[in-house]
């Protein structure tokens, strides 16, 4: 992957990474243990990226990221990134999941059936387990038929997935998220009504 450029930044979840070519996102990794174990994963991930400071376009891409996960609303439009390594059906999968507004979720089966797809639930769930830009791409929105959390294969597990979420006071649909009665070390705004 030449050109390829990464950072780590500064986060109220802890230390995240972004990696870029050019103008445009290419991968992204949340909070390790500690910077190698970050720079290891990224390493195996993306073996010639290097480190570098980020040009203006990339670091416009890390505030956004900071101020959603300091509790404001951030949509990421502006954001642009590369699927194009991505499977077919995968990219459809992400393309949905980037098009849920903070604070909002869907399930497994909603984005099956939006894709035109019912019933490939657990292939939407594989899909967002290989996401290579989550945060920006948010598949921390999207729940097991049940409201429950599901699946999460980022650093942390369901437990980040779920602090992110209380991050964003999210819901489903008209009720407050199921998880309100667990109490983060992060959560900016009032508590859901």
């Amino acid at each position: 992957m030449t050109n390829a450029a990464f950072t780590l930044f500064d986060t109220p979840i802890g230390r995240c990474a972004i990696l870029w070519r050019g103008a445009l996102v290419i991968g992204a990794s949340l909070a390790e243990a500690d910077d190698q174990k970050m720079r290891q994963a990224l390493r195996r991930r993306f073996p010639e990226a290097r480190a570098e400071d980020p040009p203006p376009v990339i670091a416009a891409a890390i505030e956004a990221v900071v101020r959603l996960l300091s509790g404001e609303r951030e949509d990421f439009a502006g954001i642009q990134f590369d699927l194009s390594a991505v499977p077919e059906f995968d990219r459809r999968v992400l393309e949905a999941c980037f098009a849920i507004p903070p604070g909002e979720t869907r399930t497994y089966g909603d984005i099956a059936r939006q894709l035109g797809a019912p019933g490939a639930a657990r292939a939407v769930g594989r899909a967002l387990g290989h996401n290579p830009i989550p945060i920006i791409i948010p598949c921390h929105r999207v729940l097991a038929s049940d409201g429950k959390s599901g699946g999460f294969s980022a650093p942390g597990g369901a437990a980040t997935k779920l602090k992110m979420l209380r991050i964003e006071r999210a819901r489903r649909g008209d009720h407050p998220m199921l998880f309100d009665e667990l109490e983060w070390s992060v959560a900016p705004g009032p508590r859901p009504a």
